[in-house]
């Protein structure tokens, strides 16, 4: 985001905006950068990770210590607490930064809005959790036991199929990011949930094994998600797009 100075008329997201008469601008300039925010989140992902890890251990390792609040509070296995949080912020981010793509770019203008309200409606899912109550619609188990993956898989192909040709038309930089992002994503919320379902099936979920294995998927989709994140930042730069927001008060 950049500032603007009195006197100049700023874009707010493509669109023109004038200072009501009366009223003067003041500013502060702030330049966000793609790696620099990367380097953010991917930090944060890794303290969330590692403090998942930590409450975990104590809870089925260190007998002798009691977590207290701190498993329910910080385990990725969890809904509802501060990683979750995390994670539907992260993707609703996402969501407002495809909305700016789309709101500024000239072509494939459906896809993008089509991702801005797919993110959206992950967001949503991902704080109330509407995908696992689509596991009780099979009755399988297994390596399915969370039949939900079988829809899911179903999904995921017929994205791929739509939105196959729109990746590859991508700016190099940002495409290759878009399919890490991507892979690692639907790497942990998809393919991860094979091995956790057959792990509960055989040993249940209340165990570090099932823990740990849940660490990894939602680690993994943290990541997707924060490399996505940067990677439509990129995009944003190489269109030039600049997005300046002004506050004003009138004068006394």
């Amino acid at each position: 985001m950049r500032g603007f100075t009195e006197g100049q008329q700023p874009a707010v997201v493509g669109r023109s905006f004038r200072y009501p008469a009366g009223v003067s601008g003041q500013t502060t300039a702030v330049t966000v950068r793609a790696s620099q925010i990367r380097r953010v989140l991917l930090f944060a992902v890794a303290i969330l990770a590692a403090i998942g890890f930590a409450v975990e251990w104590i809870e089925y390792r260190a007998l002798e210590l009691d977590p207290g609040i701190l498993v329910p509070t910080f385990s990725l296995s969890y809904e509802g607490n501060v990683p979750t949080w995390f994670a539907a912020s992260l993707l609703l981010c996402c969501s407002l930064l495809l909305a700016v793509v789309a709101h500024t770019s000239r072509a494939r203008v459906r896809h993008w809005w089509g991702l801005c309200l797919g993110f959206a409606y992950i967001s949503m899912d991902e704080a109330v959790g509407v995908h696992e109550a689509a596991s009780s619609w099979f009755d399988t188990d297994g390596w399915l036991y969370y039949g939900w993956v079988i829809p899911g898989t179903a999904v995921v192909l017929a994205l791929a199929g739509i939105y196959g040709r729109f990746v590859w038309e991508l700016p190099s930089e940002v495409k290759t990011q878009v399919i890490w992002a991507g892979a690692l994503y639907v790497g942990g919320a998809l393919a991860m949930e094979l091995p956790l379902g057959y792990w509960a099936a055989e040993y249940g979920s209340d165990n570090l094994g099932y823990a740990l294995i849940d660490l990894v998927e939602e680690s993994l989709e943290l990541v997707g998600v924060s490399l996505f994140i940067a990677a439509l930042l990129d995009y944003l730069s190489i269109q030039n797009v600049q997005i300046q927001v002004g506050f004003a008060r009138p004068r006394a």
